[in-house]
This record gives structure tokens, C-alpha cells and sequence, in this order.
């Protein structure tokens, strides 16, 4: 275990201490238990390096709320380890992490496993709602709702226990880290990137992933330029615990034959030897790549930056993208000035001040709307306040002291409409 409270993660090691060493990553929710039936055949000829994600398997509760985080922790971890260079292998939120490595740190990558991964995992909206269950009524429901998500239906079935010990891993994750890493999540996006991983990746998924599927996978092996893609039958999301055996087969063949030579950081170069036998992998099948919307093309005029794209950006990550879409579809000739106006000073410069926190502006905001009684703005910022990290408790109190304040009919209709939003945004997805 790792001495070091922060800014290094709790890890293990397994194997030769001589023996290259290879990282095994973890997924949201897991720990490095969940590579233990990979460990004993790996082991044979790498030095196995596994860690948990901060606050999952007791690891100390340092909550890191971005993946660049997460990589600069594990790598702070690996330099106290005296451990330089390395091959990657990550599930999930661990593969997040091993792209954002090869992206930014290529000098330290040998070679790279990505399982059940995405250059974006599914919409930002998606993991902040999670984090809203998480914050109002803790982890038993992710965690009941995990083995569907992990497993196939035969294999929850068919083995109790492992979907038990599923269960356990989440429910017994620091809520707060949990949230943090939903947040890691929902901002990661490499998709314009892939193409500069320049080590050789395995891509590797389960047939029936319904989290990440092969449509996913597909997209990382069109975009990296040394990928091949494995697609494992009769697995879900969490291959490896799924289909072991398969896994750790391929994970072998892979690291085997692409262990990129060292990179020389005083010429800038890396020796290429003769091209090695490629394992017998599914080969690469093209595949739709996920279009990147082009950047908004920035005023030249003197003076201060355009505030639209940081304020359409901010208007995003408070209201959510189905609100944003929404709004931005319905605005024509006559109402398209207004959109552009609210996005460019209403987000791009009052929400973004640094003056104050997102939380206190959502208090702000709910007050100034029971206010002026306009329920159907009223309805959203509730939304966004849950999304900026209030608690129903804590918009309760906003709205009491607005109804001391702003008068006891406008806080009556206020909180009709809140307790039905926050019933709304509350209530686990079964």
C-alpha cells in the first residue's frame, strides 16, 4: 500500500520485481479486485502495478474530479515507485485514464489496452444526473443497479456471489469520490485527439456491452492509427470479471508482441525495430467517428475575448445539454439575438465571474426567481441547483428564507414546483 495519503493512490504489486511493469486500471465503482483473475498468468511475466481509484476499497477519500487528475496522481504514485515507463491496461474510467496518459505523457507508455472504453463516455447530463442520486440518496441504488449494467442477465443469474461482490464494491465507495469521478467522466472527451496515441492499442470489448459497445469501440480503433480491435462474446461491461479467461489471453498476446520501444527524450525519437507478428486479433473494422463540432470562430476585433463560447460552455454544464439543445433548436430570426445575448452575458459573464461559486449563484438565482414568480424558470435552475451540488435540504431553506423575504404566496407556488422537480431528478432510474 501506498504511505502516501495524497496526492498518490492506494496500490498493489504482484510478480517479478525485475519484470516490466504493467498497470491494470479500474472501472467507476470497482477496485483492483477486479483484475484478480488476470493477476496469476500476467504475473508470470510483467510486474502487475493495480491501484484504486480515490475512495473505492477503503483507499483514503481524496476526491479527484478530473481525469487529468487522476492520471497526475497515478503517475505521482509510479515516480515514488521509481517506475518510469510501463505498459497500460484500464476498464472504463481506467481507460479514460490510460488515453489521457498516451495523450499527455507519451514518454511513459510502452503499449495500451482499452476496454470497454470511449473517447466520450455518453452524455456529461447522464453521469451529473448520477451524481444528483448520489448526493440526495447515496449509493445503494447505483449499487443495486450495478449488475445489470456490469453483467450479462445469464451471468448475474448464474453467479450470485460475484453479483453480490458487485454490489458490495459500489455500496461501500466514498459517495463523495464517486461523485467526483461522475464528473471526471462527464468532461472527458478525446475524440479530437485519437489520433495522436502513437503506441500500440488493443481495443477490447464485450459483445453485449450496453455501456460502452463495440459502436464505441469501433470509433477508438478508426481513430487511433496502431489499433486492432477484440470483441469478446458473451460479455457485458465488465469483461474481464465476465470472461476472464479470454481477456487475460488476449492481454497476453497483446503486450507480448507491441511493447514499444523507449522513447529518447534527447532526440526526440523513438527506435523502430523490425514490425513485430501482430496477434490474431479481430481486425480493425471501420467505423463511424464521432463528429467534432468545429470551433466558433472568434471576433478579431480589439480588446476583450468574446465571452460565447465560455458562456455557452457554462450554460451547458448548469442547465445540461437537453436544456441548451433545446433552447438553441427552438430560437429563429426573431428570438436567435436573445439566445445569443444570454449565452454571451448572462453565462459568459455573470455566471462566470470567479466572484462566486456556482453554488451560491444557484441560491441567488432561486431567490431572485421566487421573486419575480417565474415558476417556469423556477423549474430548471431547481435542476441546476441539484446539478451545482445542492441538496433538496438546502434549496428547502433557500426557499424558506425567500418566503420570509419575498412574501408566503410567491414561496407557496416556488415550492410546488421545486418539490416536483426535485421528486423528479431525485427518484432513482430502476
Amino acid at each position: 500500500m501506498s504511505e502516501t495519503q495524497t496526492p498518490a493512490l492506494q496500490y498493489r504489486l504482484d510478480g517479478p520485481e525485475d519484470a516490466p511493469v504493467l498497470i491494470l486500471g479500474p472501472s467507476l465503482g470497482t477496485t483492483w479486485h477486479m483484475w484478480d483473475r488476470q493477476v496469476p498468468e500476467l504475473s508470470k511475466q510483467w510486474r502487475i502495478f493495480r491501484f484504486d481509484l480515490p475512495g473505492h476499497g477503503g483507499a483514503p477519500a481524496y476526491p479527484s474530479g478530473s481525469v487529468t487528475e487522476l492520471a497526475s496522481r497515478l503517475l505521482a504514485t509510479l515516480d515514488e515507485l521509481g517506475v518510469q515507463r510501463f505498459g497500460y491496461a484500464g476498464c472504463a474510467l481506467g481507460g479514460a485514464v490510460g488515453m489521457e496518459l498516451a495523450l499527455r505523457h507519451p514518454e511513459r507508455i510502452a503499449s495500451l489496452a482499452l476496454i470497454a472504453a470511449s473517447p466520450r463516455f455518453g452524455t456529461a447530463d447522464e453521469f451529473r444526473q448520477r451524481g444528483v442520486i448520489v448526493r440526495t440518496n447515496g449509493l445503494d441504488p447505483i449499487a443495486r443497479t450495478s449488475p445489470e449494467r456490469w453483467f450479462t442477465g445469464g451471468f448475474a443469474a448464474a453467479q450470485p456471489a460475484i453479483t453480490e461482490w458487485a454490489v458490495q464494491m459500489v455500496r461501500t465507495t466514498d459517495p463523495g469520490c464517486y461523485i467526483a469521478a461522475c464528473e471526471a467522466l462527464a468532461a472527458f472527451d478525446v475524440r479530437a485527439e485519437l489520433g495522436r496515441i502513437g503506441v500500440p492499442t488493443l481495443v477490447l470489448v464485450g459483445s453485449d456491452d450496453q455501456v460502452t459497445g463495440p459502436a464505441e469501440a469501433r470509433t477508438l480503433v478508426a481513430g487511433i492509427p496502431d489499433a486492432r480491435l477484440a470483441v469478446v462474446p458473451g460479455a457485458s461491461h465488465l469483461v474481464p470479471v465476465e470472461q476472464p479467461a479470454a481477456v487475460t489471453d488476449l492481454l497476453v498476446r497483446h503486450f507480448s508482441s507491441a511493447w514499444q520501444p523507449a522513447y529518447d527524450s534527447t532526440t526526440g525519437q523513438i527506435a523502430i525495430p523490425a514490425a513485430p507478428v501482430k496477434p490474431a486479433l479481430v481486425p480493425s473494422q471501420p467505423g463511424p467517428v464521432a463528429e467534432i463540432a468545429p470551433a466558433k470562430a472568434q471576433p478579431e476585433a480589439e480588446g476583450r475575448p468574446d465571452p460565447y463560447d465560455a458562456g455557452l460552455k457554462v450554460r451547458r454544464e448548469v442547465l445540461g445539454d437537453a436544456h441548451v439543445d433545446r433552447a438553441l433548436a427552438s430560437a429563429d430570426e426573431f428570438s436567435g439575438d436573445f439566445q445569443e445575448l444570454i449565452t454571451r452575458y448572462a453565462w459568459g459573464e455573470v455566471w462566470n465571474r470567479p466572484g462566486l461559486d456556482r453554488r451560491s449563484r444557484s441560491c441567488v438565482t432561486l431567490t431572485a426567481l421566487v421573486a419575480g414568480g417565474h415558476l417556469e424558470e423556477l423549474a430548471f435552475h431547481t435542476r441546476a441547483a441539484l446539478r451545482n451540488g445542492l441538496t433538496p435540504v438546502e434549496i428547502k431553506e433557500v426557499l424558506l428564507q425567500a418566503a420570509v423575504y419575498c412574501g408566503v404566496p410567491a414561496a407557496n407556488s416556488a415550492f410546488k414546483v421545486a418539490q416536483q422537480v426535485i421528486r423528479e431528478e431525485t427518484t432513482p432510474q430502476e
